[in-house]
């Protein structure tokens, strides 16, 4: 592993134990959550509020409430079901898709940041890295 680092593994490994360590900061659970909304209408399309619901083991208004959210920033289509009149459809849009494939914004930061250091540097970080890892839990 020595010397064969490259700034993409540490940041992966290094993105891996920040959330483990320090994954509970709101931020972190919000953009959790709703990757995980994302992942669960994209598996049942055209899903259903109920689907989706019980695909992240979430009441159905609070999960509501969230693909409101999900409905304004343009991530999530949301029609009636030809089908049931009395049933929303939801749909990933194009955004939607794009937004559930693409990695986290922090990792290409923390990846780009990396890059400018020397392999000397790189060493030094993904040896603290291997002590980390291998903390009590």
């Amino acid at each position: 592993m020595w010397g064969n680092t490259s700034p993409g593994a540490i940041a992966a490994r290094f993105a891996r134990l920040v959330e483990e360590l320090g994954g509970d900061t709101a931020a972190a659970k919000a953009m959790g959550q709703q990757r995980d909304l994302l992942a669960a209408v994209a598996a049942a399309e055209p899903a259903t509020l109920n689907q989706v619901a019980a695909k992240v083991d979430r009441g159905a208004p609070a999960v509501s409430r969230a693909v409101d959210v999900l409905v304004r920033a343009g991530l999530v289509d949301r029609r009636p079901d030809p089908a049931n009149r009395r049933r929303l459809a939801l749909r990933l849009t194009e955004d939607g898709r794009q937004h559930l494939n693409r990695p986290p914004a922090a990792d290409h930061s923390l990846e780009g940041r990396l890059a400018k250091l020397a392999a000397s540097e790189l060493r030094a970080l993904e040896r603290g890295i291997e002590i980390l890892e291998r903390l009590p839990r």
